[in-house]
């Protein structure tokens, strides 16, 4: 795909100005008819305009920090270390080895130009306009299904606490508060994550102390395990290399999130260096929370345990260590990580579907701002989830499901595009901005080719699976038809 080039009735632009300068001037979106589009279509580019700047520094590094704790880590980790055993300390190893490439790729793009679209607006801008339309409506769609999906699993911890209720009601109140919250100003957005950030990080952050002292047996009524459960239980790979590959698919999608920081960052004062310093503490997070983690589980018990699927590997871990009210005190942090993560997908959706539109590439009339919020956009993110969430009553087992496996695997196509648009862009910053390489990718070009070859791996591995099979070949097949319609609307608008 050749490289955007200005319209022939175009100014001439100045000599100074970079390629993303030229881009933006002689782009006009067939939405800019109207007022609110020509208003609104700057964040999405990167530019000054009617989105708000009230999230600050502290909200970003907490978005940041709590983003990578999920219920995917709490819940989903069961299924890992089932199928891996030891070695899923490995598995999330490698698998986190990969995202923190593909953040340090998007961290450099994001800090030389923040935009509310990220990656959509990079890929953009380097590929063509219908690579911004697919990987921008895939995440937006990723992201509204992921709501539903979040809010269900919230429903039904709350539904536990008070059997007499039942879980729409608790799905309805879920939908409306957070729908709320991101209808008023940003900063609310802000507060709500930072301090559900902040409370699953000081969770995770004691599990691992427990957890440390009782491998070393100074915490009261332990013995030091040693390497006893991490290879007296058929080895540190107990089901061999297949096992590992299963664990390695599992620990990948437990990752998804770190994204939201930099759609974030461009509602902060300072965009460049709020999303700047997150990338580069991505590592040690990712080391601490998941590998960390995982390796106290499978040194504190053994692998093998039937506590660890009965009530998954945090509660049975705690559970062996004698904490009172274990079941109850994790049930409260997962449900505090569902609620966190209807919150950021809400935000996070609304804001891609908003820059979409304001770059034209949706209705026009979504695209309105009021108060710095593009409340139009969080309306139809939040009915869009809330809608997906009904379905999972009616259709379970197939709508839902499809639905489900639609944006299964989402999140390596957006990994793909990130790689692919960072190899692009990297060389026209080097030619044309070089100061605004703010972050910069490890080992350029390799360590960006390693990247995509590590989501090429995964992707066969899916394809390997059976279970996972079907949900690569449906989100191919979703991806398929978004190419299609962005290559022909690229076409019939006479863009590249």
């Amino acid at each position: 795909m050749s490289r955007p080039r200005p319209r022939e009735n175009a100014v001439s632009p100045r000599p100074h100005l970079t390629y993303w300068d030229r881009y933006d001037m002689n782009r006009t979106p067939p939405s800019a008819a109207s007022a609110g589009a020509r208003n609104s279509a700057a964040p999405g580019t990167g530019q000054d305009g009617a989105l708000s700047h009230g999230l600050k520094q502290r909200h970003l590094s907490m978005i940041a920090l709590g983003g990578v704790i999920g219920a995917g880590l709490f819940v989903g980790s069961r299924e890992g270390i089932a199928a891996a055993g030891p070695s899923i300390v490995l598995a999330y190893a490698v698998s986190g080895a990969l995202v923190m490439l593909v953040m340090r790729m998007l961290g450099e793009m994001s800090a030389a130009h923040p935009a509310s679209g990220s990656f959509s607006v990079h890929a953009e801008r380097s590929i063509g306009s219908w690579a911004g339309f697919t990987v921008g409506w895939m995440f937006t769609a990723l992201l509204c299904v992921a709501v539903a999906a979040e809010a269900l699993g919230a429903a039904d911890v709350l539904h536990q606490w008070f059997p007499s209720t039942e879980p729409w009601m608790w799905v309805l109140l879920i939908m409306v508060v957070f729908t709320a919250t991101n209808l008023t100003a940003v900063g609310n957005f802000g507060e709500f994550e930072f301090w559900f950030a902040a409370l699953k990080v000081a969770a995770i952050a004691l599990f691992l102390i427990l957890g440390v002292l009782a491998i070393f047996g100074l915490l009261p009524g332990t013995s030091a395990p040693g390497t006893s459960h991490l290879t007296g239980d058929g080895g540190f790979l107990p089901k061999g290399v297949d096992g590992l590959m299963v664990g390695l698919l599992a620990s990948v999608f437990a990752y998804g999130g770190l994204e939201t920081v930099t759609i974030a960052a461009a509602e902060s004062k300072d965009p460049a260096r709020g999303v700047a310093r997150a990338v580069r503490t991505a590592m040690w997070r990712i080391a601490l929370f998941y590998v960390g983690s995982m390796a106290v589980i499978v040194t504190v018990i053994p692998w093998s345990a039937p506590s660890i699927a009965k009530s998954g590997p945090y509660v049975a871990v705690l559970d062996y260590l004698k904490i009172p009210a274990a079941g109850q005190i994790m049930n409260v942090v997962i449900l505090i990580a569902l609620l966190s993560a209807v919150n950021a997908n809400i935000y996070g959706s609304s804001r891609m579907a908003y820059s979409l539109i304001a770059r034209g590439q949706g209705p026009a009339f979504l695209g309105k701002v009021s108060s710095g919020v593009p409340r139009r956009t969080v309306l139809l993110c939040a009915m869009f989830g809330f809608f997906a969430v009904l379905l999972s009553f009616w259709w379970p087992t197939t709508v839902f499901q499809w639905l489900l496996n639609m944006v299964g695997a989402a999140v390596l196509v957006v990994w793909g595009f990130i790689a692919v648009t960072q190899l692009r862009t990297r060389r026209r910053l080097e030619r044309e901005a070089p100061e605004k390489l703010i972050v910069k990718m490890w080992a350029f070009p390799y360590l960006t080719w390693v990247a995509l070859a590590g989501v090429a791996v995964v992707l066969v591995l899916m394809l390997r699976d059976e279970n996972q099979r079907i949900q690569l070949l449906f989100t191919g097949g979703f991806g398929v038809v978004l190419t299609v319609i962005g290559v022909i609307r690229q076409r019939a608008l006479g863009r590249q």
